[in-house]
């Protein structure tokens, strides 16, 4: 069993220049333009070089996405970053779901179906996406689509992954970190505390995670 010792680490230096920089990459990364630039104010940092580029666009897109607007949130990025969602087939069948979704959450369900026909079903030739029409498909059966066993694809949560999705796509595309330095850090942190209490036993310390902390 390894021989772990938190004492050893009460005297490490934590950077106060590392920890503004990983506040300002999260900020930055999930589009909070007025903190971040109130942070940077109120800190004295240096204005990184183009830490702004495409802020309020990404923003947009991904408040559309949240919103259920898929085809507007599609719009704006192919302004931003063409032809990413026609290589990105994952990713454009998700948005176009979510179109869909919002289709039958206003009941127009006949818009809905016509949709479907010619937008999802083109996506059946590849066995990868056919559970997942089949899913959407079964929202069709119901009166209350809310209320069916697929009820999770209509949960903001649903969106929330697919919005996030879109902007690590963006940000890659536009050579950017597809997640801030927190986000990493996090990931990082936990999986060395699942190691050290796999080491350590089952009266050793807990599984250690934050994921909640980075929800919007």
């Amino acid at each position: 069993m390894m021989d772990f010792d938190p004492k050893l680490y009460e005297n490490v230096a934590i950077n106060d220049a590392d920890v503004r920089n990983i506040v300002l990459s999260y900020l930055v990364h999930n589009c909070f333009k007025e903190t971040a630039e109130a942070f940077i104010s109120c800190t004295g940092m240096n204005q990184p070089a183009n830490y702004l580029v495409d802020m309020d666009l990404r923003k947009s897109i991904f408040i559309f996405a949240m919103e259920g607007n898929a085809l507007k949130a599609m719009e704006l990025t192919e302004h931003l970053t063409p032809n990413l969602l026609e290589e990105e087939n994952d990713l454009r069948f998700d948005l176009l779901s979510l179109h869909f979704v919002d289709l039958l959450s206003s009941r127009k369900f006949t818009e809905a179906l016509e949709f479907a026909q010619t937008k999802l079903a083109p996506f059946g030739k590849s066995p990868k996406y056919m559970q997942k029409l089949e899913d959407f498909m079964a929202l069709l059966a119901y009166d209350e689509p809310d209320c069916s066993p697929m009820f999770h694809l209509m949960r903001s949560d649903y969106r929330q992954t697919i919005a996030d999705n879109l902007n690590q796509a963006i940000l890659a595309r536009v050579n950017l970190p597809s997640y801030s330095s927190m986000e990493t850090l996090i990931q990082q942190t936990t999986v060395v505390t699942q190691c050290l209490h796999q080491e350590l036993g089952k009266d050793g310390p807990p599984p250690f995670s934050l994921n909640r902390f980075l929800k919007r």
